[in-house]
């Protein structure tokens, strides 16, 4: 199936591994030219590499952290007009909401809401006046079922997805649309990192508690990013301008609501 974006440019944040590399992979796929950026530096290139390799597209790197200023402007000078934004950061820690301070709070907001505001604010107006721009925020499952341990991301990402939801409507008449994907369980390092404190916490192994995990999926497994990446490709093609302010669960049926 031909998206109708080959040529085009795009902005795919955390994109060194797990989703984001899953969604860059998709993108690169589709002919189109590359910024992946991410923090760590040697993982970003061998990604970048390898996406190279396997897709012939061209990939440019900046390593920088998003949710801050700096990391911002500097990966925007690098694409300062992208067609397509793909929103992503790694989520803020787990545990007990006890344990959590102020900083704790500014920083889970600063990665996982305001840093994707900031990279909208700078791009959709140049959206706006080329008439086409496609805009997915990477947000979780919790947006819709929140997970008690996640806490700092259910509060962070759910204040993002009330956000988009005005502006969607706003600019989908410009043929510029901002829609989230909901990961349920994929096979990440996020989620193996949850095995451990769910683990701690009902007193089981990480094995144990990946197992419990995978009975809460109907599908019975995790998600593959390759997957993931293809959900996000389709909203960025060119005929999926008709679909804004939506949030779309990658969960193999784990969320039990009627409406999805």
């Amino acid at each position: 199936m031909d998206l109708g974006i080959r040529g085009r440019r795009a902005i795919v944040c955390g994109a060194s591994k797990g989703l984001g590399k899953g969604c860059a992979l998709a993108l690169a796929n589709e002919g189109l030219e590359l910024l992946i950026t991410a923090r760590g530096l040697d993982a970003l290139e061998s990604t970048a590499h390898e996406i190279r390799t396997s897709t012939g597209a061209t990939v440019k790197t900046v390593a920088a952290d998003i949710a801050t200023p700096e990391g911002r402007q500097a990966v925007l000078a690098a694409m300062p007009a992208p067609d397509i934004l793909v929103n992503n950061a790694g989520g803020p820690p787990p545990g007990d909401f006890r344990e959590w301070d102020r900083d704790a709070w500014i920083a889970a907001l600063d990665a996982n809401m305001l840093a994707p505001i900031e990279l909208i604010r700078a791009t959709v107006d140049g959206m706006i006046a080329r008439k086409f721009g496609r805009i997915v925020n990477i947000t979780s499952s919790a947006v819709k079922s929140p997970i008690d341990f996640l806490g700092l991301s259910n509060g962070a990402r759910l204040g993002l997805t009330g956000f988009v939801a005005g502006l969607s409507r706003q600019i989908v008449k410009h043929n510029v649309t901002i829609n989230a994907l909901l990961p349920g369980f994929h096979a990440t390092d996020r989620i193996l990192m949850g095995f451990a404190v769910l683990g701690k916490r009902s007193g089981k192994t990480a094995d144990e508690a990946r197992d419990a995990m995978l009975q809460q999926v109907p599908a019975g497994r995790f998600g593959t990013i390759e997957e993931f990446g293809q959900a996000c490709a389709f909203l960025c093609g060119a005929n999926a301008g008709f679909m804004t302010g939506q949030n779309l669960l990658l969960d193999g049926g784990a969320f039990t609501g009627t409406l999805g």
